[in-house]
Formats: structure tokens, C-alpha cells, sequence
């Protein structure tokens, strides 16, 4: 099959008009689906037309719902945060056991379990945490925000000025 200057001109003005590949095919004749890309192709048509096609625009509108929800998610999670952050009372450490641990205790280790001085923080956790107040700061960082790693018995900055307001 050759290419003539009329079925060039042919596949110029459908491809212009927004045809599928299909499309132009059919209606030169002769000419495979293939022929018609790999001549637009070469004629550099491919890059100039898009087509807003019914799944294009359905994946648009999906991505714009997953942006949305991302944004709605990032603002839950910061607004979370920020409110333990201003506030400045943080009730005692009330030292516990693991079988005196319930479900709204602070469940955060205090010590290496292998020690007899080891126990839970005990205080009140907050609804659907596992975490007080002060703990919950350590355990949920703000996304890009953690720390560098700290060596033990060191305190981030952030939660040292926490503790020093309190």
C-alpha cells in the first residue's frame, strides 16, 4: 500500500477533525488501522490532536475527587494537631502495669521492657488513639516534618518546648 498525496491530504483533514485511527481507515480504504498511525506518526499528527474522549474526562474527574479527598484528609489530620499543640495541659503520668492498662489509658512504653522499672504512661487517652495528648505528639508527626533520628534518652526540640510550656 503507498501512500498517495490525496490519501495524505485525506488523513490530514479527519485527523484534524478529531477520527480515530479506525475511523480514517475505514473511510480511505484499503489502509489498516496501523498504516494510518504510523503515517501520522511520521507526519508528526499525533502530538497536535487530543481527543477528549468519555474515559478521559471520567479520569479527570476521578483524579479532581482523589485531589479533593487528599485535601480534605490533609486538613483533618493538621487541624488534629494543631489543637493539641496550642493546648498546654497535659494531666500527670499515672505509671501502670500492663494488666492494669484499659481502653483509656495511654498506652505508651516507658523504659525497655526487660527492666522492673518498666511501665505504661496511664494517663487518659484521647478518643481513637491509643495515646495521650504529649505521646500522641511523638507517635503522629506532621507529613515531611519527623525529626532525624533521635538517640535514647534524647528529646526532639519541638516536644522539649512542649513539655517546658506545660
Amino acid at each position: 500500500m503507498s501512500w498517495t498525496e490525496e490519501k495524505v491530504n485525506k488523513l490530514k483533514e479527519l485527523w484534524g477533525k478529531g477520527n480515530t485511527a479506525s475511523q480514517i481507515a475505514e473511510i480511505i480504504g484499503g489502509i489498516t488501522r496501523n498504516a494510518v498511525i504510523g503515517k501520522a506518526h511520521r507526519l508528526n499528527l499525533s502530538a497536535k490532536i487530543k481527543i477528549k474522549t468519555r474515559a478521559a474526562s471520567s479520569n479527570e474527574t476521578y483524579n479532581a475527587s482523589i485531589e479533593q479527598k487528599n485535601n480534605k484528609i490533609k486538613r483533618g489530620r493538621r487541624s488534629k494537631f494543631k489543637s493539641l499543640i496550642i493546648e498546654k495541659d497535659f494531666e500527670p503520668e499515672n505509671p501502670k502495669q500492663l494488666e492494669e492498662l484499659n481502653e483509656d489509658s495511654c498506652k505508651w512504653p516507658i523504659g525497655h521492657p526487660d527492666e522492673k522499672s518498666f511501665y505504661f504512661c496511664g494517663r487518659t487517652s484521647l478518643k481513637d488513639f491509643s495515646y495521650c495528648k504529649l505521646h500522641l505528639l511523638y507517635a503522629y508527626q506532621p507529613k515531611g516534618k519527623k525529626e532525624d533520628v533521635v538517640d535514647k534518652g534524647e528529646i526532639p526540640e519541638f516536644i522539649g518546648k512542649k513539655i517546658k510550656s506545660a
